[in-house]
């Protein structure tokens, strides 16, 4: 049990709307938007889920060192977005679209739970608007 972006009180798997869905960790969640707030990582993560890229390739893809390029897929690997394996001497970046769905269904949620509360206004100011018509 937990305290959510609103205060409040959250169990793992969250409820909402009769929907049960899988949530990721709120340190996770802060992980992964702020590893996808970078474009290049953006980038990275398509990339990687295009194939499995080793971090040379990615590196040349972009006008920024080895080393940064590192550090942006240590990012994402840290958030889960890709994970990265040995093949012989070189590093394979795999993008993980488990990841990737579970923060979608997280953005599904938000979105679930604007358009009740949108639903909700339109109904008051229908029901206010009928109220004072004659």
């Amino acid at each position: 049990m937990g305290n959510n972006t609103y205060g409040e009180t959250t169990q793992s798997p969250l409820t909402y709307n009769q929907m049960v869905v899988d949530v990721i960790a709120e340190a996770q969640v802060d992980r992964v938007f702020h590893a996808l707030a970078d474009r290049t990582r953006r980038d990275i993560v398509v990339r990687s889920m295009q194939a499995p890229r080793s971090v040379t390739e990615l590196s040349r893809a972009y006008s920024m060192s080895f080393a940064a390029v590192q550090k942006h897929v240590a990012v994402l690997e840290q958030a889960g977005l890709v994970t990265k394996e040995r093949s012989g001497r070189t590093q394979l970046v795999r993008g993980n679209p488990e990841t990737v769905r579970r923060a979608a269904a997280l953005l599904e949620q938000y979105e679930a739970l604007w358009l009740e509360r949108a639903g909700r206004m339109r109904d008051i100011l229908t029901t206010d608007n009928r109220k004072e018509q004659p």
